[in-house]
């Protein structure tokens, strides 16, 4: 062998399936050598799970008890698929299929489609934003280029929670989505797009999963046979599975439960797209037996990093904050994270690019550092003041802000308006300066003094036309004589400084962009009430994860972190911004934070379904926790976890448990608790074995009060038999 051989570049196959093992800890290992069952693997941020699952793929093929080519092992990017490719080559695992859930099942519908429907497989659409822009034409829906992207993503988010178009408008509704145009109209859209789709042979992207499914679930066949291909599976970043995908993946597996899922319910920040954590956080409901890992050593972040990370999530609430993950790093000590408070935006924008020349000169590479903020629309003024410091740049998942076509537009008609001149053109008639003539133009084009309500495309554009309002706004001020040609030459020569051709530099990017990435120094910047979270977050779920979104941001740096943020926009403006609310008691000076939810067991370690199982121990049937609060042990069910009560038989077995109550002459809580009640109204039991089966419904009130009770569940009128007395009953818990 040559030298080379030996470099980091191409190391060295493991001699055997034991040396896979070599170098991994204790918990990793456990995931390693966990190839039989369910296997759950909940790795928190920089600790490994690649290597983990690599590592287990690769010590079972290597070991004998897995064929390369029985292996499917998918996750959500090219990059990360082909990462994994390549990990597991170099273990000396090579066959395994690694791919994204499109590209598995495109594969597989390609192959199955003559057999199962006959003929070639329709053609992938390149762009369907043209198609869904045609449909709107023939629905006589006139839609702007923003809102056609925000309508095209709502026919995305409906096909991969599986909704059809005449049920998009309800469950729209349900999901709480800001809409961008009145749901009625999306739903015909959506409707016209699919007509034209298949009037033209064509397929989307999301049909290639839907397809499948569809193959799958109606050719047994077929099935049966993907099924004897591929006998163990291996899903990534399980915490953003769709309803379409979990569907998907349920058929591959059948019957079978050769399954390990890796993810961390404390990084679902994709909701907006269908993402839900709910197939990680049930996934002990539906494999009680399941083996456990929790992956909590940070071999990524210093000490500092990670204290504040976990202090993030130990205000956070919800589902997903029960089950998060308290991170231990394993690197040696780093510098404390530096907060930033400044007057205004451009200030923020100069003290980071300042900042960021310093670790450039202390040694730290471009290349490992970011500046990460909520919109991209924030992203000018970091472009200029790292342009003004002589710092090389490059955006990451946006365009440059003179290139949006949007900026583009802008700077065309100001133009034009400043070669015509303010007083020949009408528009401009009663604006008196500059920024007033810039806002008259702008209005044109959507900009307006408010935002619009919501996310997505449309509220993008008003974004970057506000940044151009308040650009002309803090050049009058600085140019108190300047013109509106004089605004026009300075965007020219900031478009031209930023169009120079893209170099290795500081990255710039969104906190959404930054997932799966990560550097030796991150600025996160812009930490203000109304940016995070953002304004548009409404309910206590979209507010958990904008916080979840900043945990992202944060877990990113691997040495250097730096937190910031402006009270004001502008020179001179007044100071009424607030730090965002998810630093309160871990910024220094602020107040101490309201405690979050409890954790469901944050440390790491290893569960094993069977060793778990203990008498009289009872688990909520929709998350999983061991229940021990008497109450909640009746119900099944946490107490703040969702219920599906109908509320029409409560309220009907509560007008009853009143009747007998006053026949028997004792309380209500002598005929059934409320909590029992609640337990029937939420099992509705058809059967006196369902009925039974409800905890505080014995064998003695089964005989006294079973017709009645399923009378009741099946929408009749009980026969109200004669009751007496009983003294063995319930305790009244509430």
């Amino acid at each position: 062998m040559t030298a080379a051989t030996h470099s980091t570049l191409f190391p060295q196959v493991p001699a055997s399936a034991d040396a896979v093992l070599d170098g991994l800890d204790p918990e990793q290992r456990e995931v390693a050598t966990a190839l039989s069952g369910p296997v759950c693997v909940l790795a928190g941020a920089g600790t490994g799970k690649t290597r983990a699952i690599t590592h287990r793929i690769a010590y079972g093929v290597r070991s004998g008890m897995l064929q390369p080519s029985s292996v499917l092992a998918v996750t959500f990017t090219n990059r990360a698929a082909g990462e994994m490719r390549g990990r597991l080559r170099q273990l000396g695992a090579g066959g395994v299929q690694a791919r994204t859930f499109h590209s598995a099942a495109l594969r597989q519908l390609q192959y199955f489609w003559p057999k199962a429907v006959g003929g070639e497989l329709p053609r992938l659409v390149d762009r369907k934003v043209q198609i869904v822009a045609e449909a709107a034409a023939r629905c006589r829906v006139r839609l702007d280029r923003n809102e056609l992207r925000d309508v095209t993503g709502e026919i995305e988010w409906a096909k991969v929670t599986q909704t059809v178009p005449e049920d998009y408008p309800a469950a729209a509704a349900k999901s709480g989505r800001e809409v961008p145009r009145d749901p009625a109209e999306i739903a015909g859209v959506y409707g016209t797009y699919e007509q034209l789709k298949r009037e033209r042979g064509l397929i989307d992207f999301e049909d290639v999963l839907l397809l499948t499914v569809g193959v799958l679930q109606d050719r047994h066949d077929i099935a049966d046979t993907v099924r004897r291909q591929y006998q163990h599976f291996v899903v990534d970043e399980y915490q953003d599975v769709s309803p379409l995908q979990q569907r998907l993946l349920e058929l591959w597996l059948g019957d079978r439960d050769n399954l390990c899922v890796v993810g961390d319910a404390s990084q679902t920040i994709y909701s907006f797209t269908g993402a839900t954590p709910d197939h990680l956080l049930n996934f002990r409901t539906r494999h009680p037996h399941a083996t456990v890992v929790k992956l909590v050593r940070d071999y990524r972040s210093t000490p500092e990093v990670v204290h504040l990370a976990n202090g993030l999530l130990s205000q956070a609430r919800g589902r997903a904050a029960e089950s998060r993950l308290e991170l231990v790093s394993q690197r040696g000590p780093g510098p404390q994270p530096v907060y930033g408070e400044y007057a205004d935006e451009p200030a923020e924008a100069e003290g980071t690019a300042r900042r960021v020349r310093e670790l450039i000169d202390s040694g730290v590479p471009a290349s490992e550092i970011a500046i990460l903020y909520r919109i991209n629309a924030q992203s000018e003024v970091y472009e200029q003041a790292l342009a003004d410091a002589g710092v090389p740049y490059q955006l990451r998942g946006a365009e440059r802000f003179f290139e949006r076509p949007e900026v583009r537009e802008a700077g065309l008609l100001l133009r034009g308006a400043a070669r015509a001149g303010g007083h020949s053109d009408p528009q401009l008639a009663d604006a008196e300066d500059v920024p007033s003539q810039v806002r008259a133009v702008l209005s044109t084009r959507g900009w307006t003094p408010e935002p619009p309500a919501g996310s997505g495309a449309v509220r993008d554009r008003w974004e970057s036309l506000a940044a151009l309002v308040r650009l002309a706004e803090d050049f009058v001020r600085a140019r108190p004589d300047a013109t509106l040609g004089d605004l026009v030459a300075e965007l020219d020569e900031r478009a031209s400084a930023q169009h120079a051709p893209t170099v290795e530099g500081v990255t710039l990017a969104s906190l959404h962009a930054a997932k799966g990435l990560e550097w030796d120094a991150v600025f996160l910047v812009g930490l203000t009430e109304g940016m995070l979270p953002i304004t548009y977050a409404k309910t206590d779920e979209q507010v958990e994860e904008e916080r979840r979104l900043l945990y992202v941001g944060v877990t990113r740096a691997r040495v250097h972190l730096s937190l910031s943020w402006a009270l004001s926009r502008a020179p001179g403006g007044r100071p009424s911004r607030r730090p965002t609310r998810f630093l309160n008691g871990l910024r220094p000076g602020s107040a101490a934070p309201r405690p979050g939810s409890p954790a469901a067991g944050g440390r790491g370690g290893v569960e094993r379904g069977g060793a778990r199982k203990r008498r009289g121990s009872a688990r909520c049937r929709v998350c999983g926790r061991t229940l021990t609060d008497a109450g909640e042990i009746k119900l099944m069910r946490c107490e703040d976890c969702p219920s599906e009560l109908d509320e029409g038989l409560y309220e009907r077995l509560r007008d009853w448990r009143a009747e007998q109550a006053r026949q028997l002459g004792q309380p209500a809580f002598c005929v059934f608790t409320d909590k029992t009640l609640l337990a029937i109204a939420e099992a509705v039991p058809g059967t006196e074995a369902e009925l039974v089966c409800i905890s505080g419904v014995g064998g003695r009130k089964l005989d006294r009060f079973g017709a009645d009770v399923l009378a009741l569940c099946a929408g009749k009128e009980p026969t109200s038999a004669d009751v007496s007395p009983d003294t063995s009953e319930e305790s009244p818990e509430k």
